[in-house]
């Protein structure tokens, strides 16, 4: 698997291209990759790299991808991964809050734009997620309240209706759909998928 810094527009265009050039014109993008956690005004503010990686990043991505895409009328996918937290105020996450949040915009605009191609893009918003992220998350929230972990955990999950995080696999399968046959014509949209902690 190669590693690529989204970061850095020369390098996602020739991944782009270097992809298509083995595996042919591109169907889908999944655009999926972003960096989390909190950041605070001052010397260690992160808010330009979080905002860099998660909303540029993602944009020069579907910019590099909509170059090689499989010609009409073949079916042509994106499908960018935002988070409850476009939704939702947390406070300390304002980078990672507005990355996130103009992903939405991006996507409705982008299904504006592109849907005389017939090219359908959608997201998914997440709420908790098992994975190191989310773990990291409940770490930090116990640190910040001095409790455990455990306590942590339960006092996040309890703003959660379905009192559980989501499984990694269960996102994955909010995406096939969007990806689906049985989602043709669905564009524009961001699905909530959070367990019921944000309900539209």
């Amino acid at each position: 698997m190669q590693q690529l810094d989204i970061r850095d527009r020369d390098a996602v265009d020739a991944a782009f291209a270097a992809a298509a050039d083995a595996n042919g014109p591109i169907h889908a993008l999944v655009a999926n990759s972003g960096i989390g956690g909190p950041n605070e005004p001052g010397d260690g503010d992160r808010f330009y790299e979080l905002v860099q990686t998660n909303l540029i990043g993602t944009y020069d991505c579907v910019r590099a991808a909509q170059r090689h895409f499989a010609p009409a009328p073949e079916r042509r996918d994106v499908v960018i991964v935002s988070s409850i937290l476009a939704r939702i105020p947390v406070p300390g996450y304002t980078g990672y809050s507005a990355s996130k949040a103009g992903l939405l915009g991006l996507v409705r605009s982008l299904a504006a734009e592109l849907a005389p191609e017939e090219v359908q893009v959608n997201a998914v918003c997440p709420g908790w997620v098992a994975t190191d992220m989310a773990r990291e998350g409940i770490g930090l929230m116990a640190e910040a309240m001095e409790i455990s972990y455990d306590q942590a955990y339960e006092r996040a999950m309890s703003e959660v209706p379905l009192r559980r995080m989501s499984e990694p696999e269960e996102i994955a399968g909010t995406v096939a759909w969007l990806l689906s046959p049985d989602a043709r014509g669905v564009t524009g949209q961001a699905i909530d998928h959070n367990g019921g902690a944000f309900m539209l």
